[in-house]
Order: C-alpha cells, then sequence, then structure tokens
C-alpha cells in the first residue's frame, strides 16, 4: 500500500490529536490492561503511527514495562514519534521505542510473533476489503489482542443542520469508497468489514462509538475538517461545487461564529480471544 500525504499532514495530525484523545474507548483500553498480565515488557506493535498521538496517549494508560514499535511509510512522521512517546507507563516504569518503514498490508503473523498487542488509529478506511483481511489474519495467528481505534462510520450531524449536509455527506463517503490505483477502498465500511473478517477466524470484536464532538472550542479543527469534507464531495461530484459556494460561506462563517456544532461518527474495536 502506498499513498500520497498532503505537505500539511503532521500538521493536520496535530490538530485533530484533543479530538481523537477525548473520543477513544477507555473502557476498551481497561479491557486491555486486564488482557496484559504478567511483567512485561509488552510489546505494543502501533500500525500507521503517524507523528506517535495513539502511542502519546496510550502508553501511559498501561501498565509496563512497554516496547512499542511503530510502523509507517514516511521517515519524517516515524521520527516525529520515536521522540514523542513518554518514557514511562502508567506503573512508572520504562517504555522503549523503535520505529520500521514498510507496507503495513504485507504484514504476516511472524512480524507479529512477538506482540502482545496491535494498535492502529484512524487507518482501516484507508485499506481495501483485501488488505483488512490480510492484516486481520496476521493479527488473528498472532494471537494477542488488537485494538483499532477511530475508524470512521461515514455518520456526520451538523447543527443546525442545512438542506445540503446530506447530500454533501452521501458524496463525501463515495469519495471514501473511491478507487485508488486500483485500490477501491472501504472507507465508512471498513469497521464492519474488520468486525467480519475477525468473526471468520473465531475471534470476538467488541466495538464502541467514538465520535469527534466539536464546538466552539474547536472550531479550527472543525473549519479544516469541513472545508476538507466538502473538498471531497465536490471532487466526487464536480457539479457540486457552483451549487455549494454560499453553502460553504455559511457554514465556515457559523464555525468561526461559534454556531455550529459537528459530530463525526467513529468506532473503536477490540478484538480479543476469550
Amino acid at each position: 500500500m502506498s499513498v500520497d500525504l498532503p505537505p500539511d499532514f503532521a500538521q493536520w495530525l496535530a490538530l485533530r490529536e484533543p479530538a481523537d484523545v477525548a473520543a477513544r474507548s477507555a473502557e476498551l483500553v481497561g479491557t486491555v490492561r486486564a488482557a496484559l498480565t504478567g511483567g512485561g515488557p509488552f510489546v505494543v506493535h502501533d500500525l500507521g503511527a503517524g507523528t506517535g498521538s495513539l502511542g502519546r496517549w496510550l502508553a501511559p494508560l498501561l501498565p509496563g514495562p512497554q516496547h512499542w514499535i511503530l510502523y509507517d511509510q514516511d521517515p519524517d512522521l516515524l521520527a516525529r514519534a520515536q521522540a514523542g512517546l513518554p518514557a514511562t507507563a502508567a506503573d512508572g516504569t520504562p517504555v522503549t521505542v523503535q520505529t520500521r518503514r514498510g507496507d503495513l498490508t504485507r504484514l504476516s503473523a511472524a512480524d507479529l510473533a512477538d506482540a502482545a498487542l496491535v494498535t492502529a488509529s484512524a487507518l482501516l478506511d484507508m485499506l481495501t476489503v483485501e488488505e483488512v483481511d490480510q492484516l486481520v489474519a496476521a493479527c488473528a495467528e498472532a494471537g494477542c489482542p488488537t485494538l483499532f481505534l477511530i475508524s470512521v462510520t461515514g455518520a456526520v450531524r451538523l447543527n443546525p443542520a442545512d438542506p445540503l449536509d446530506a447530500e454533501v455527506a452521501d458524496a463525501f463517503n463515495a469519495h471514501q469508497r473511491r478507487t485508488v490505483n486500483g485500490r477501491r477502498l472501504l472507507g465508512p465500511d471498513a469497521a464492519d468489514a474488520c468486525v467480519a473478517a475477525f468473526a471468520r477466524h473465531g475471534v470476538t470484536v467488541e466495538t464502541r462509538p467514538s465520535p469527534w464532538r466539536l464546538g466552539p472550542d474547536q472550531a479550527a479543527l472543525a473549519a479544516q475538517w469541513f472545508t476538507g469534507w466538502l473538498d471531497a464531495a465536490r471532487e466526487q461530484r464536480p457539479e457540486l461545487t457552483d451549487r455549494t459556494r454560499d453553502y460553504a460561506q455559511r457554514r465556515l462563517a457559523e464555525i468561526e461564529a461559534g454556531r455550529l456544532d459537528v459530530s463525526v461518527d467513529h468506532a473503536d474495536l477490540l478484538a480479543l480471544r476469550r
């Protein structure tokens, strides 16, 4: 899998990090903590680590000692992630880090053989059904808990509502399911596809909602999210461009004035053999 990242991708990851932190399921983390028995060290494979947001949040919540292996295709993002992870776990024991650059869709159970936990955040929607199947097969064969967080579901609510909201949302979701370089992306279907794939391997998956709730205190994120959401919808359906000019100006003005609340639904998944 090769994905072309925009030049400001690291800034986008930094902007969204507080919303991701607020949305992720603490309940599923509690289940993971209970599953990590023994004295460690616990090896965590974090797939598509980006700038390390998931590790910064999760490592201090887990017992230690921990060794995190961060995967990404971008060496600059990996360097930031490695530098940004905390040095200690919940009990004060050390957290160590290494990085691996490569194609996540080629991972095998052998690559994950030492894993006590596999994690990822905001990854699944960028994969195809075949890639999800392969990734799930590797995780299931490795036999450790797998925690996939912040997977988009396609549901968006803007308050107050506008008649164009639903049409833009439909076009955006179609864009998320587009074919790129011969790969048909799962987009909002990814979480369900992942649950079904684990079920075929006899692994139970717990799911929890993890919506972004963006109010006046997160206007910068709401504005950037809205702009990207609308741009993708227009790319999918160019006829929306002229029809949404006033809509875009009105919505961005509402965000700036603190009069628009945005909810973007996601799902958190924990696959765990019982």
